[in-house]
């Protein structure tokens, strides 16, 4: 914990709360000013005043519909906001009482806007600091506690801007880089400096996002993460220079103006520690530099003969003199931000390509395997604006394997037009020049560009490819891996597993419709005992009613799914109707031997453990995919050559979005499962379990925070995720009512001690709400919804609630209703889907199943023409990969993948396909020797 929470949970007084709004701007000044000052108050105010800084430095604050913090919004929906904001005055005060540390968030508020003595602005910024968790809430607080959100108080994240300050204001860098607009930039800055998680965002707080999908909330808080590492490191570089006596005026503005660690490193790299310094400082060091200044101010007055000392290397003759004023002339050009800027421009403007070609040394000595896999990029030449990521990523690798030799090609044209500028313009001489020096100033700027304004662009541009193209294939890795957890289970039968394999025989495993292990076996189905095997596993399908075979897909997969389609097609297994799928195993066999697989099957052998996964994995793929580390699933481009901490962040953050949206029973779900719900980790999903096991299951979402560990930060982040089974709830909770009677009446003189427990229980009765995504923190809205509408909320999810919803709607509307409820839209959008759909709903129906098939199809029988349905197995940049049922994906370029071939029942968040979903597709091309299949889209299924 930060010092900051630690004053502000031990500074309580009402009064100073009452008080604070009356201070003056002058004493809030002073009181920054004053460092030594250690009292409380005098901490509080220099908070204060730092928050008003920075909101200065921003946009424009503007108050949020439904009386909220005050998070900045568009300012079209400045007007009318005034009225709503009082609307909720009167209970303001009780929750003041209560929570001392959001009392402190009130001075924050204050000075985000001006001081006020009057008493309406007092409570209106009382009613701001509802949006902090940070201290045990009270009714009252989560009653008003806006489900849209509100402005952050004074955190962690504001001090970073002060101590990093840089000559760029964050918020605008931020917009300019991710394409977002700066309002909801500078409010995605303030949630994520309140530790707010990306589901929590992008669910409740989407008025305060613009509506943003968690894959665009992930780019901007890596870009926000990116920046942030800038300005730290810049103050890094500035602080050890300051130390060693380098740090010049010029150098220090040259390093705040940095914007990304390619600029720092090029303004930085001369004064590193151990370098033997530049061509310019050495020449600095020589005395020449009032020489290159002048030649620049006042070159009349300008001898260069003047500075010749024989005796002395560098100032020998006139040749030297003019060199060592040539270099630090153009240290001076390559470090000036309009100078780079200009050329940036222009290169914006000009065809500026990247080449490949086969390195000489790789043709002598090289791998021809590993040569011929880039064949392609042997000759290769592209316009680094219409270049693919995934061809940037294959050059990358090329160099890195030292086949490909690769450069930037940037044309002559720029480079004239940038001298004739500098020459002409930018470092024109104040003064009439000298033929001699007029060629030396023309030297300096060529000297300049070549030797380090052209290096500097190659880095840049070669650098900015690179992490376009890592984003990008993380971003896919993302998008295939939430596709593939969110494929919709099968339910409500038993399934057999299939690890395949040759010498050491197909493991198998039987599972119940609940994931109960029935049954785990080995045949040998490839090794002359096919006929005698097939008799044990019609036997076993027939003993345990199962119908559904699913086969993994590694080694000997393609013959043991010849095995079972020819038994079927004999209708071997009849009377039963069996079926197979074919399913991913990337990871099973990591998964087998891993700790987690051990602690749940502890006497099941590790081979056998792998059979179990594969079954499960179709049975409910999001339960079992999350034991698996992401990037082991094998859903990726080129996952191997990017950066595996931004690639472990993202799949980490996919897999807590989708458990999260999808929720979890809990008093059922594995820890394993629990620990990636948006707000939980490790520790607190094993706290929640234990709680479970001493207490027995939780009745409502409140009794969450008796768990050791959860505070009220977290409770508003993972509740809304937590789902409760309210039949089983109810059930549980009258037998408990039972025994307590039952028990207090036998017992002499404890008639009290009756009325206490009764009491007690009654205090834990099951909330119908709490099977629903609605929040706790809009539980009041919802009542207030369900009284306007005559519902109950018995009734969520059945039909007649359903009809109800739609008379009110029909009738006033969603934004007249969501104004009468004193909420936003999105809010109470997010209440009618909540006790709309019905009970047991599952994001997941919308997602396509695992595909189904009795029969086998053969590479040869494929055929130019041939209209087939397949499943996606994986995407990429430039095609998406289809799984045909004939042992080898087919390619669909992604070129074939129009808007108009996509499904428009589906929502989706891009242009293309992800895994799992069903596709029909014709082959347009068949390579035989290469064993490559041409598809093209014809629909989607």
């Amino acid at each position: 914990t930060s010092e900051s929470e630690e004053e502000e949970e031990e500074w309580e007084p009402k009064s100073k709360i009452a008080r604070r709004p009356r201070l003056p701007k002058k004493t809030e000044a002073k009181t920054k000013k004053a460092a030594p000052a250690r009292s409380t108050v005098a901490r509080k105010m220099v908070k204060k005043v730092a928050i008003k800084e920075e909101m200065d430095v921003s946009l424009p604050i503007a108050p949020v519909e439904d009386n909220k913090m005050q998070f900045l919004k568009p300012k079209e929906e400045n007007a009318g906001t005034k009225p709503k904001t009082l609307n909720l005055m009167p209970e303001v005060p009780k929750k003041m009482e209560i929570n001392s540390f959001q009392g402190k968030n009130q001075n924050s508020s204050v000075s985000d806007e001006k001081p006020s003595t009057s008493a309406p602005a007092v409570k209106q910024e009382k009613c701001e600091e509802e949006f902090a968790f940070d201290e045990q809430p009270s009714k009252k607080i989560k009653l008003n506690a806006c489900p849209e959100g509100k402005p952050v108080k004074n955190l962690g994240g504001n001090k970073i801007k002060e101590e990093f300050e840089m000559n760029w204001d964050i918020v605008q860098a931020l917009s300019e880089i991710t394409n977002v607009e700066p309002w909801v930039c500078a409010n995605l800055i303030r949630l994520f400096q309140e530790e707010n998680t990306i589901p929590f965002i992008a669910r409740y707080r989407k008025e305060l996002i613009n509506n943003l999908e968690a894959d665009a909330l992930r780019e901007v808080q890596h870009a926000l993460e990116e920046l942030r590492t800038v300005a730290k490191k810049t103050h890094t570089m500035i602080q050890k220079l300051k130390k060693e006596g380098k740090l010049s005026s010029c150098l220090l503005k040259g390093l705040l103006n940095c914007r990304t660690l390619e600029e720092l490193d090029h303004v930085s790299s001369p004064y590193k520690t151990g370098s033997k310094g530049t061509k310019a400082q050495r020449a600095k060091q020589l005395g020449l530099e009032p020489a290159a200044l002048s030649l620049l101010q006042n070159p009349v007055e300008l001898n260069l003969f003047s500075y010749i000392r024989p005796n002395t290397k560098g100032l020998a003759n006139i040749q030297e003199v003019e060199a060592g004023v040539q270099h630090i002339l153009a240290d001076i050009f390559a470090k000036d931000k309009d100078t780079l800027d200009f050329i940036r421009k222009l290169c914006q403007k000009r065809y500026i390509s990247i080449q490949s070609t086969l390195a000489k040394v790789s043709s002598k000595n090289g791998n021809e395997k590993d040569i011929d896999k880039f064949q392609l990029y042997h000759e290769f030449s592209c316009n680094i604006k219409n270049i693919q990521h995934h061809q940037i990523l294959a050059i990358n690798r090329g160099e890195n394997l030292k086949i490909l030799t690769v450069k930037v090609n940037i044309p002559d044209g720029v480079k004239n037009e940038f001298c004739w500028w500098c020459v002409n313009e930018r470092w024109r001489p104040k003064q009439f020049l000298k033929p001699d020096f007029m060629r030396l100033l023309r030297t300096s700027v060529e000297d300049a560009y070549k030797r380090l304004i052209y290096p500097l662009l190659c880095r840049e541009f070669r650098s900015k490819l690179t992490s376009d193209a890592e984003k990008e294939s993380v971003m896919m890795f993302g998008r295939n891996l939430r596709q593939l957890l969110l494929t919709s289970p099968v339910r409500g039968r038993a399934l057999m597993g299939v690890d395949p394999g040759y010498k050491h025989g197909c493991k198998l495993a039987i599972i119940s419709p609940t994931s109960q292990i029935l049954h785990t076996d080995v045949v040998y189905l490839h090794s002359g005992q096919g006929f005698r095997e097939a008799e044990k596993i019609k036997r076993l399908l027939l003993q345990y009613n199962c119908s559904t075979v699913v086969i993994g897909n590694g080694t000997a997969c393609r013959e043991t799914e010849a095995y079972f389609a020819d038994l079927i097609m004999k209708k071997y297994f009849a009377p039963l109707d069996v079926v197979y799928c074919i399913v991913s195993e990337a990871g099973a066999s990591i998964y087998s031997v891993s700790p987690e697989a051990s602690k749940e099957m502890p006497d099941l052998d590790p081979n056998l453990r792998s059979a179990v996964s594969i079954a499960r994995r179709v049975q409910d793929p999001l339960a079992e995919l999350v034991k698996i580390e992401p990037k082991h699933i094998g859903v990726g481009m080129y996952q191997h050559d990017v950066s595996q901490t931004l690639l472990k962040a993202t799949l980490d953050s996919v897999v807590e979005e989708c458990v999260s949206f999808v929720g979890v029973d809990i008093n059922i779900c594995s820890e394993i499962l629990l620990r990636h719900i948006a707000g939980l980790n490790t520790n607190r999903a094993k706290n929640i379990i234990e709680w479970r096991e001493k207490n027995g299951p939780f009745i409502n979402r409140e009794q969450l925070k008796e768990v050791k560990g959860l505070g009220p930060k977290t409770f508003q982040q993972c509740a809304g995720f937590i789902r409760f089974n309210q039949e089983y709830i109810k059930t549980f909770c009258s037998n408990k009512k039972n025994e307590l009677g039952s028990s207090a009446l036998t017992k002499a003189g404890a008639l009290a001690k009756k009325k206490s427990k009764l009491t007690s229980c009654a205090s834990q009765q099951p909330n119908p709400l709490d099977q629903t995504c609605i929040h706790p923190e809009s539980y009041h809205i919802a009542m207030r919804f369900l009284s306007l509408i005559g519902g109950n909320a018995h009734d969520i999810g059945k039909s007649d609630m359903q009809q109800k919803v739609n008379v009110v709607i029909q009738k006033e509307g969603l934004e007249d209703t969501a104004k009468r409820l004193n909420t936003t839209v999105h809010t109470l959008q997010l209440i009618i889907d909540g006790l709309t759909q019905p009970e047991g709903y599952d994001i997941r129906t919308d997602f396509d199943k695992p595909d189904f098939k009795r029969s086998i199809v053969c590479f040869e029988d494929l055929s130019v023409g041939a209209v087939l349905t397949g499943k996606v197995e994986n995407a990429t940049p430039f095609g998406v990969f289809v799984d045909i049922g004939v042992g080898k994906a087919g390619l669909i370029p992604v070129r074939s993948i129009t808007e108009a071939k996509l499904s428009k029942v589906k929502k989706r968040r891009s242009l293309g396909l992800g895994p799992g979903e069903r596709v029909e597709v014709k082959v347009l091309n068949v390579d035989i020797p290469r064993l490559r299949i041409t598809l093209d889209l014809i629909r989607v299924l």
